[in-house]
């Protein structure tokens, strides 16, 4: 027995050394390339530690070695670290240089290094001189600058991934086409817009300057993000081996042609998101083996093409949010495969009725939100789905509530906007509907008492509906609830007080537009995560409670149109996230104070109709991101603050995109918050919501400022409406008015303001509104095509005002422009100089003369000598002058009093010989 275990033993020991013996040691020249590889990288994460001299390299970290010839043929140095994770841990990214050393690898045919950090530097340029390469994958690996087009040499390259390195960018795409076996391509987040600034290589025609490639292998084409900005290529339709395609998101133009049935392997395609138009071929109803079809987000039109009904393996089907129009066809109710039907916004009319869904047994989502489809299916009807995702908005299903929706018991969002339902909501719902996570009835004519209901959903939108009674209560999951424009009544104390199991969680509120009552009791404290509270155009009184600016993540809140009254409470200078302070309307006074602002992130700040008092506070100039600015109907005094052009919103012209707008749009995974304010533009109340981005609105009108209009309003280059009217402002309007390019309205009457219309007004080309009324104004209105299209009565209470559209003519001597034509022709100024010379001349003579006599004794003495002569002459002459007058005056009374004598005499003698 103990012989022959040690036979077995021995032959053990002899298997296991021939094993080894057979197993060759790491290359020596690639462990000394591999070692310098290492020593041009960093490594802050010491994951490359066990590259070691001293140990095999076929051992390393990362490194793979052949079985037999112990060559290296793989390197897997990828960050093991997603990017994408809640905690990402960029320590263990290598960065440095990738070393030329690479190159005495002559076997390696996989290179992976993902999600590394290599600082933006250029990929190498070498790395298409490794010939063996069939798999390389840089994917977010911070790489920048220029792809080289060497890699188009890697002819046996078959996977390559640059994806997710938004410094790259293209310079010539065509070395792509040499990639003969490449089967797939990731090149997402690249920058391919240079194109336009090279020549022959303009984005228009960059993927279709290929003329032909020889992409005979290619399964995987994924190049979404990249903004091409062309037709779709021509050679695209030739890849038959072409499994996966997607080109979303790329501004693709032209149609999509039916040689897309070429394609014939094709289960992946996804074109959403671009600018295609023309209608959907039927060709592509050819594609059997197709299981996504994502055409959504573009201007297809036509009808839905019937053939779809053929692709028995489809089980997404994308077409929402083109211009499709015809009716739906009645064979996608074949598509027993079919998850997700989405086909909403379109011109889609008809009736949708059961057949359509005759066999979607494995339907999960279904989005039919179009305007002129009548849902028509029977009262009693079971669907043959359990739906995940149901949207019928602006459908007409009305006016009962649909029954077969308690069918559906894995419901997690419904949504049935504006379709019609009438009358009560049956007792079966609220209670089928507590296990759902996102509900929207909002715009229709629901009516019912929701005192007694609990309210379980994440999210919950019953707005403009007939509901009535108090407010409903909530449990806390509910995170967003908008009651706003129903018929709720009672104290708000009721539902701000009410007890949950649990602590609340809800950041949006809105239940505007009702006729709640009270004061806002302590109990608000209990509302901590609120972000968007909307209280308005109720019945609420009391003072705004000093607590709430314990609410801290507060961005939107609305008090206006109620009846507060007292202050704005200091604790509101705690809401450091505030971008929108609407309390118009109201009973509150007291001084707007300094503390606001501090609120950088203010962009809407309405106290219109109230009455506050005292002067605008200057820091108001501090808000860099105001684009809203309305403090009229108030008793504010003092002078406008001359520091409005601060205000950089306002004196820039900039873009809704910017993130600072998410305050005004705010988008949640299951609310679109929309900001809607009412405003006064153009002398008419109107409600801005989803442009409210747009408007640059400064109003203070309906106050007791005084003092000048500050120039410093003309560098306000964005503004859009301007109301000072109703004020003790005095002076002239600015004369670079005309700077504000963008305005469209200007109010600046009943003030006291003079002077001329400075002609620099008729460069407002944007202006439809103007009141100039009620002034001091003077002089002719500039002439312009758009001035004088103004009606009498915006000019009017300007008594020295003259010309169209007043009645009164100015007279010719006036100017004509408001301005003398002398300056015009450079006349003023040339009579400018004449009047400065003339006192010039005068200055210099009166003192070159008076100065001599005060300087010369002698001078002076001849000087008075010589006025004393002058002076005696002037008198003897003078008396000389008046005896000779006299004389002869006496003589010219004696002569005329002679014949006048003579007169008499001869008439006495006239009248005795007619006798």
């Amino acid at each position: 027995m103990r012989n022959s275990n040690s036979i077995m033993v021995f032959l053990l020991l002899a298997i296991f050394s021939l094993c080894k013996a057979n197993t060759l040691a790491c290359n020596e020249m690639e462990k000394q390339a591999l070692v310098r590889f290492k020593q041009a990288l960093t490594d802050p994460a010491n994951r490359l530690s066990s590259w070691s001299l001293t140990e095999d390299c076929c051992g390393w970290a990362g490194v793979r070695c052949d079985n037999v010839s112990g060559r290296v043929f793989e390197l897997h140095l990828g960050n093991p670290y997603d990017p994408h994770a809640v905690k990402f841990n960029g320590r263990s990214a290598l960065g440095g240089e990738i070393s030329p050393a690479l190159l005495e690898l002559e076997y390696l045919n996989f290179l992976n290094l993902s999600l590394n950090d290599f600082g933006g530097t250029p990929i190498p340029s070498f790395l298409g001189s490794m010939r063996s390469l069939t798999y390389l994958n840089l994917r977010g690996a911070s790489f920048g600058g220029l792809i080289p087009h060497q890699l188009g040499n890697l002819s046996t390259l078959r996977h390559l991934d640059l994806g997710g390195n938004s410094g790259l960018y293209v310079e010539n795409f065509s070395w792509i086409s040499l990639l003969s076996s490449l089967e797939y391509l990731h090149m997402s987040w690249i920058d391919l817009h240079r194109d336009l600034y090279l020549p022959n290589c303009q984005l228009n025609n960059m993927i279709s300057s290929f003329g032909y490639v020889n992409f005979t292998s290619l399964r995987v084409l994924y190049l979404r993000s990249n903004n091409f900005n062309h037709n779709l290529p021509n050679w695209l339709f030739n890849l038959s081996s072409l499994l996966y395609l997607d080109l979303s998101d790329n501004s693709l133009e032209g149609q999509i042609l039916s040689a897309i049935s070429n394609l014939h392997n094709l289960n992946y395609l996804n074109l959403s998101g671009n600018m295609l138009t023309g209608q959907i071929p039927e060709s592509l109803g050819q594609l059997k083996y197709l299981r996504y079809v994502l055409l959504c987000s573009n201007s297809l039109c036509g009808p839905v093409p019937s053939r779809l009904g053929n692709l028995s393996s489809l089980s997404y089907l994308y077409l929402n949010s083109n211009e499709l129009n015809g009716t739906l066809p009645r064979n996608l109710g074949l598509l027993s495969n079919l998850v997700r039907l989405r086909i909403g916004n379109n011109f889609i009319e008809g009736t949708v009725s059961e057949v359509h869904f005759a066999k979607l047994s494995k339907l999960k989502t279904l989005d039919v939100s179009l305007k002129s489809v009548l849902f028509n299916v029977s009262h009693n009807w079971i669907p043959p789905f359990q739906l995940k995702y149901i949207d019928l908005a602006f459908c007409k299903m009305g006016p009962r509530f649909p029954a077969w929706l308690q069918t559906q018991t894995s419901l997690f969002m419904l949504s049935l906007r504006n379709v019609g339902i009438v009358g009560t909501v049956p007792n079966w719902f609220w209670k089928w509907a507590s296990h759902i996570q996102w509900i929207y009835l909002a715009n229709n004519q629901i009516s019912g008492d929701l005192s007694q209901v609990l309210l379980n959903s994440t999210a919950i939108d019953l707005s403009s509906n007939s509901f009535m009674g108090q407010l409903p209560h909530l449990s806390p999951n509910v995170i967003g609830l908008n009651m706003a424009d129903n018929l709720f009544s009672g104290q708000i104390s009721s539902f701000l007080c009410q007890k949950m199991n649990g602590r609340s969680k809800l950041e949006i509120l809105d239940i505007s537009n009702n006729a709640l009552s009270g004061e806002l009791g302590h109990c608000l404290l209990h509302w901590q995560f609120l972000t968007h509270l909307n209280l308005g155009s109720n019945n609420l009184s009391g003072g705004i409670p000093e607590f709430m600016g314990s609410l801290f993540s507060l961005k939107a809140l609305h008090l206006h149109n109620n009846s507060f009254s007292g202050g704005i409470p200091l604790s509101l200078r705690n809401c450091t996230s505030l971008g929108l302070i609407d309390f118009a309307e109201n009973k509150l006074t007291g001084n707007i104070p300094s503390w606001i602002g501090e609120r950088t992130h203010l962009m809407v700040l309405r106290l219109r109709s109230n009455e506050f008092f005292g002067d605008i506070p200057p820091e108001i100039c501090q808000l860099s991101s105001l684009i809203v600015l309305d403090l009229a109907y108030n008793r504010l005094s003092g002078s406008i603050p001359r520091c409005l052009n601060n205000i950089s919103a306002m004196a820039t012209i900039q873009s809704p995109i910017d993130d600072k707008f998410s305050i005004l749009i705010d988008n949640y995974p299951f609310f679109r918050v929309i900001e809607c304010l009412l405003l006064v533009i153009k002398g008419r109340k109107s409600m801005y919501g989803k442009i409210l981005p747009l408007v640059r609105i400064v109003d203070l009108s309906c106050n007791n400022l005084s003092g000048g209009i500050p120039i410093e309003i003309s560098g306000l280059f964005g503004l859009q409406s301007l109301n000072l009217s109703r004020n003790h402002l005095m002076g002239r309007i600015p004369g670079k008015i005309g700077d504000v390019e963008y305005l469209e309205s200007l109010d600046l009457s009943r003030n006291h303001l003079s002077g001329e219309i400075p002609q620099s007004i008729i460069n407002l080309t944007f202006l439809s509104h103007l009141d100039l009324s009620y002034n001091n104004f003077s002089g002719r209105i500039p002439s312009s095509t758009q001035l004088q299209s103004f009606d009498a009565l915006d000019f009017i209470g300007n008594p020295e005002l003259c010309g169209a559209p007043l009645l009164k003519n100015c007279t010719e001597n006036e100017d004509p422009q408001g301005v003398n034509p002398s300056d015009e022709n450079g006349e003023g100024f040339e009579r400018s100089w004449f009047y400065i010379g003339m006192a010039t001349g005068f200055i210099v003579s009166f003192w070159g003369v008076c100065g001599a006599l005060l300087c010369k004794r002698a001078w002076r003495h001849a000087y008075f000598r010589f006025l004393d002569n002058m002076n005696d002459r002037v008198y003897v002459a003078t008396v000389l002058k008046f005896n000779w007058f006299r004389c002869h005056f006496r003589r010219y009374r004696i002569s005329l009093t002679c014949l006048r004598g003579c007169n008499q005499e001869r008439r006495e003698e006239r009248g005795a010989g007619e006798s």
